[in-house]
């Protein structure tokens, strides 16, 4: 990682002679989990002091000429997040960026919406003089800087919908968000130590637009490939650290950190045409990083508001008691059929792999896990003529329909990644990639009380199969749009709650970059 100079300085006396030594800090792989990284100190000496400084100062040089490495980073920290180990875990980690010589701010968060507020303010300028945002805190409080992040400067589309989808939004899909259409903030009743929360009362509106007449620095460009952000985990599960670092470890995550490791994630774009049944179209619009579910998983962060004061253990607990319950919702959802061959990147190459070594095509339940240098994640989308395209490429194939499900669900999920955390050791989609440009719906049908106690208890296995069933659907699509009836639940997006009667979603390809690999396995 790096030296620290003053320690030329020391000297020890063996035998008369006088050692000079310096120490580099660096780090091993742990032999019970490769993904994680452990520190590691390594002591040089020499007895003349010259030849100490030499070899300090073409260090120093050596590490200059690593470009990739941020400079100056922008740190949000969630005290009371998962725990309440936020300021812990900062501080454990603090002193490796200092050693390497990565300047950070550190704003402490006081109240909900705070980070958000702060990074949907903030000008060109000030952003520009960072190389990256730090998030030391759960899934929940990164929703909540990524979404301040994107809100006032991605440019996008809104998602597609099929021609009978009945919002009568301006745009419909088909033009750029901007100018006369606004999101508008979601006021919400939670207190203001209750996260993951985005809203906040001094920013009712925003446009999505990045001009500021203050702001002489030019355009942020949204996506940005040097701008990257980083997760220290402190949170309840910790998902999006987990699949995009293979642990859970905040050393770990640090040193991805400062030695400007690279990956880039998908994001989903959740768009609500109507809050309720009765309610005015107000096209309302969220980022996810990880998952946005509906039913079972809305039910559960709806019942564990209610018992916070147990900590992430509130979770285990509303979600037996929203079990229990066994509820089901009707709702409509339809989705983008795309192409076989185009829902799995792999299927293709593995094909071509088999018959060159002459053996037969891989079975159907092989899967492609997503790990470090992933193929389907580096993937070039081939008709990505203009930047929207290679930010949804998918939605421009000539192969392309709309399908449409309805029914009583117990739950609708959208995964963007694996979401693989400490209970779910394989995520509710194994082979789910990081940057593909696809989303992981998930449908669960109304089924004996029985039967979706089994399902759930295969998300709880290493290489189990929880959607080898008959009353399980599982779609690999760009988007998708969902309108309910009848009894509502709540969607659950990165671990916020987000109220939509109506509402149509998109994935991103690629949108941000995180400071990390992937999974070393």
């Amino acid at each position: 990682m790096s030296n620290l100079p003053r320690s030329t300085e020391r000297a020890l006396l063996v035998h008369d002679i006088k050692i000079y030594h310096f120490i580099v800090h660096g780090f091993i792989r742990s032999n019970k989990q490769p993904s994680q990284w452990i520190l590691t100190e390594y002591t040089f000496g020499h007895k003349n002091l010259q030849t100490c400084e030499m070899w300090v100062n073409q260090l120093h040089s050596c590490l200059k000429l690593q470009v990739e490495r941020p400079r100056n980073l922008l740190v949000f920290v969630h005290p009371r997040s998962g725990k309440s180990n936020g300021c812990r875990n900062w501080e454990s980690v603090a002193p490796i960026f200092s050693r390497a010589k990565v300047e950070t701010k550190v704003i402490v968060t006081e109240r909900a919406g705070q980070a958000f507020d702060m990074m949907s303010s903030m000008t060109n300028k000030e952003l520009s003089s960072y190389d990256g945002v730090i998030a030391v805190g759960g899934d929940g409080f990164f929703n909540e800087i990524l979404n301040g992040f994107l809100s006032p400067r991605l440019k996008a589309p809104y998602p597609p919908t099929p021609p009978d989808f009945a919002h009568l939004a301006k745009d419909k899909g088909d033009s750029l968000i901007g100018g006369e259409n606004e999101i508008l903030e979601e006021t919400s009743s939670q207190s203001e130590d209750q996260l993951p929360l985005i809203s906040s009362p001094d920013q009712s509106q925003y446009r999505l637009s990045n001009l500021n007449s203050e702001d002489k620095a030019p355009e942020f460009p949204v996506p940005n490939q040097w701008f990257r952000f980083g997760i220290i985990p402190s949170g309840s599960t910790d998902a999006i650290v987990i699949c995009t670092t293979g642990t859970r470890d905040p050393i770990t995550s640090a040193l991805h950190i400062v030695l400007g490791k690279r990956v880039h994630l998908d994001i989903a774009q959740v768009v609500r045409w109507k809050k309720t049944a009765r309610s005015e179209v107000e096209p309302l619009v969220r980022y996810a990083a990880s998952f946005s579910g509906y039913g079972f998983y809305g039910d559960v962060i709806t019942e564990s508001e209610k018992y916070r004061w147990m900590g992430p253990k509130r979770y285990d607990y509303a979600g037996t008691m929203v079990f229990l319950r066994h509820r089901s919702y009707e709702a409509e959802i339809s989705y983008l059929d795309v192409e076989p061959e185009e829902t799995n990147l792999t299927s293709k190459r593995n094909r071509q792999s088999s018959l060159f070594r002459g053996s037969k095509a891989p079975r159907k339940s092989e899967r492609c896990i997503c790990r470090i240098n992933c193929e389907v994640c580096n993937e070039k989308p081939e008709n990505a003529a203009t930047e929207i395209c290679s930010l949804t490429p998918h939605l421009y194939s000539d192969k392309k329909r709309w399908a449409k499900t309805k029914g009583r669900f117990i739950s609708v999920g959208a995964a963007v990644i694996s979401c693989r955390n400490e209970k779910a050791p394989d995520g509710l989609v194994a082979d789910a990639h990081l940057s593909d440009g696809f989303l992981h719906l998930i449908m669960i049908k109304e089924c004996p009380h029985a039967s979706y106690l089994w399902h759930l208890t295969q998300l709880t296995r290493k290489g189990g199969s929880p959607l080898n069933f008959k009353f399980v659907e599982h779609h690999k699509t760009p988007a998708f749009t969902f309108t309910s009836s009848g009894n509502e639940s709540v969607w659950n997006v990165d671990g916020e709650m987000f109220q939509a009667h109506q509402l149509s979603a998109q994935v991103f390809r690629g949108l941000v970059c995180m400071f990390a690999t992937g999974p070393e396995v």
